[in-house]
């Protein structure tokens, strides 16, 4: 039981510190733009070693980053009910602090893949045809190499309920 619960944990807080990684970094997408390499993630683009904020409230952004925080915050949580359940409060005892663990994980599995399928539908449509030389960099990556993690985190820490 405690071995699923652990590693559960760990699932979760290796994918927590990778969608905080996956969030806050730049490098969503690469690109040219005027012979130069161009880059951007949720929060700033790069040209020419430049850095810029995004000010357009472009939807998809907005609602790409909303389900990224949304899922980074779900994950938090569930890991601080994942920790709290190798403690035994009298007080909780009717309340199953694993199984509300494993559901706010598969809760930020789901925002998750809803920030990711949002940004990688609009961007194969709307900006791969903008830009003739792009491709999807390591902190879009990222985010889908965190998929898994929090969906076996669930898993594990509900299969420890």
């Amino acid at each position: 039981m405690y071995s699923f619960m652990g590693g559960g944990l760990f699932c979760a807080f290796v994918g927590n510190i990778l969608l905080v990684v996956s969030t806050a970094t730049d490098y969503w997408m690469q690109y040219r733009l005027s012979g130069s390499l161009a880059h951007q993630g949720l929060w700033r683009y790069c040209l020419s070693g430049k850095c810029y904020t995004q000010m357009d409230s472009i939807a998809y952004w907005n609602a790409t980053r909303a389900f990224m925080i949304l899922s980074t915050m779900s994950c938090f949580a569930g890991i601080i009910a994942g920790i709290l359940s190798f403690f035994h409060f009298s007080a909780f005892e009717r309340f199953n602090r694993s199984f509300a663990a494993g559901i706010m994980f598969f809760a930020s599995t789901l925002f998750l893949l809803l920030a990711m399928a949002i940004y990688t539908g609009v961007t194969v449509n709307f900006l791969g045809q903008r830009f003739g030389d792009w491709r999807f960099s390591w902190s879009y990556i990222l985010g889908w190499v965190t998929l898994p993690m929090t969906f076996f985190a669930g898993r594990f820490i509900c299969a420890a309920s």
